[in-house]
């Protein structure tokens, strides 16, 4: 892994964990019973590994191509 991507990583990591405790923040779950979304942690922590999975596959679209 080069620094390009780690970078990358992280940004999409950062962003997961804003998105999930925006998603726990505005929808959450009311009863309490739903094992991602009933604690701000957890939804924040699924979150940043959902964000930090999903950039690092989207990086290896900005790796420039031998030509």
């Amino acid at each position: 892994m080069n620094k390009k991507v780690i970078i990358i990583t992280l940004i999409g990591v950062v962003i997961g964990l804003i998105s999930g405790y925006a998603y726990y923040h505005y929808v959450g779950c009311v009863s309490g019973t739903c094992s991602i979304t009933s604690k701000p942690l957890n939804s924040t922590l699924y979150g940043g590994v959902l964000g930090g999975l999903l950039f690092n596959m989207i990086s290896d679209f900005f790796k420039k191509k031998p030509s």
